[in-house]
């Protein structure tokens, strides 16, 4: 048994030890989906479509900063309550203490006498592991499947776990459903005194789900409210460093993707031939680098390699890189651009005609910024003047694939921190959803991923900012200014991120699904 809580210094209960809840419920009601969410364990237990797929009592902890905080203990699927409910109350005191008609013994009791009996090992075994738990915690989520009609073995189920005498939180699961019925279960859980009861979903929890759960829970446990606000704040905590980290490796690709430079001959550039495999290796090294930073999404968040599906990102051109007409160069040049514009104009005109037309600014002002660098000897700019006298080309990431870069990770976080560990499916992170019209591309949020794009724009007169191979990792530059600049990107990142959360209504289908367990 548990030891008797001491007040802490606020005045609120606490102890040591871990929270104990049983996760009951009938067969395939999703209860190891419930707790791979609730744990963020998405290797727990075994989940499918196939009933029955628990068959033993297996524990979990969710661990707060160290220490186990809550246990759970996931049980077998309740399969004949009906029978075992009618075999209970026929049985009577092994003594002969009393008859089935006077017999005063309380739930519990009956429970406890059942469970010494031949049956609680024998046809009833499964049920007897679920009855024997209950009477060991100190509380139980009785799982549902929201989509079941309410038949009337589900009764029989409510009855036998109330008769162990243990706080009961209901939890509807899979309420996004569309035929979900939860009317007709609150209208049950009412008629049997259970009026606090937790909506949720395995497969894609709806926003603060979970500090709702263990708030409700706090109205039950009343002298472990000190110890379930330590677990509330503690995932918050957790919630808010996965953001942040999430923004900062984001943020990491887009300096890194923006730095991107691969030097092309003339000859190579102007021949299609020739150019198409060039173009295709830039590609290779982009999308390779995305395909990191979603697989170190998936790590961060709880998932594993092959739970997200991606689309494809889009081609990408190659281009001049004769974006040193940008904000960053025109700061660093400051006043710089007068003297020797005169010389410049036709290498603007020159640039222009070599892209093909690709608008990177007006020419002539472009031009003037090439003739200032050449006159003031100015780094950046001169080196790309070089390049261009040379006959020689650099292609690099334009903005537009950089944006779309960003808003494929942008969609694969809001739906990492949308989805249930307990989900079988994969996550859809498709850019071209949000382009149909979701929130993630539209009004603020798009206009937010325009400013992490414009912000990591520095990075594009740093070519050695790049993260190359070395051996089976990858290592960036340990450049100073390169971090700056990923705190800086980042906190964009988190800005859009936040920017985002749009207001949930519960209840509403979604398009994750989880196979129940």
């Amino acid at each position: 048994m548990n030891p008797p809580p001491t007040p802490d210094e606020n005045g609120a209960t606490r102890t040591t030890d871990a929270l104990r809840i049983a996760v009951v419920g009938h067969t395939n009601a999703g209860k190891t989906s419930l707790l791979r969410t609730l744990t963020r364990r998405v290797d727990f237990g075994t989940v499918s479509d196939r009933p029955g797929t628990t068959r033993h009592v297996e524990r979990i902890d969710l661990m707060v900063d160290g220490r186990a905080a809550v246990r759970f203990l996931d049980t077998p699927g309740l399969e004949d309550a009906v029978s075992l409910r009618e075999h209970i109350e026929r049985v009577a005191p092994a003594d002969g203490t009393a008859t089935v008609a006077d017999d005063a013994a309380t739930p519990p009791e009956r429970i406890r006498r059942f469970l010494g009996s031949p049956e609680a090992h024998g046809v009833f075994e499964q049920e007897a592991k679920v009855l024997r738990t209950l009477l060991d915690v100190d509380a139980a989520f009785l799982v549902i499947d929201a989509r079941e009609p309410v038949l009337p073995k589900f009764r029989d189920e409510i009855e036998l776990i109330r008769s162990c005498a243990r706080p009961v939180l209901p939890v509807l699961n899979f309420v996004r459903a569309a035929d979900h019925r939860e009317p007709e279960w609150r209208a049950l859980l009412a008629a049997y005194g259970m009026h606090a009861v937790v909506r949720f979903d395995a497969a894609a929890p709806f926003v603060g789900a979970e500090r709702d759960l263990y708030q409700d829970l706090v109205t039950l446990l009343r002298e472990r409210r000190g110890q379930l606000l330590g677990v509330i704040a503690f995932l918050e905590r957790e919630a808010a460093a996965r953001r942040a980290a999430a923004g900062e490796r984001i943020a990491e690709l887009l300096v890194d993707a923006a730095s991107m430079r691969r030097t092309v001959a003339v000859a190579e550039f102007d021949d299609e031939a020739r150019r198409a495999p060039l173009l295709d290796a830039l590609r290779r090294d982009v999308f390779d680098k995305a395909q990191r930073c979603a697989t170190d999404l998936l790590a961060l968040h709880g998932f594993r390699e092959g739970d997200a599906s991606e689309a494809p990102l889009p081609l990408l051109e190659g281009r001049w890189s004769m974006d040193f007409f940008s904000p960053e160069a025109m700061k660093d040049a400051g006043l710089r651009l007068g003297k020797g514009a005169a010389v410049g104009v036709a290498v603007g005109v020159a640039a222009d005609l070599a892209v093909g037309g690709l608008s990177l600014g007006a020419g002539a002002a472009l031009g003037g910024a090439i003739g200032g660098a050449i006159a003031q000897g100015w780094g950046p700019l001169g080196r790309k003047v070089v390049n261009a006298l040379r006959d020689v080309r650099e292609l690099s990431v334009e903005d537009g694939a950089l944006y779309l870069i960003a808003e494929w990770q942008v969609a694969l976080v809001r739906a990492l921190e949308r989805r249930g560990h307990g989900a079988t499916g994969p996550v859809a992170a498709v850019a071209a959803d949000a382009v149909a019209g979701a929130p993630a591309t539209n009004g603020p949020v798009a206009r937010d991923i325009a400013l992490m794009v414009r912000a990591a724009r520095p990075a594009r007169n740093h070519a050695d900012w790049e993260s190359k191979a070395d051996g089976s990792r990858w290592r960036a530059s340990a450049s100073a200014q390169r971090q700056a600049l990923v705190t800086i990107v980042a906190r964009h990142v988190e800005t859009t991120l936040r920017g985002a959360d749009a207001p949930e209504v519960p209840g509403t289908p979604g398009a994750a699904a989880a196979m129940p367990a």
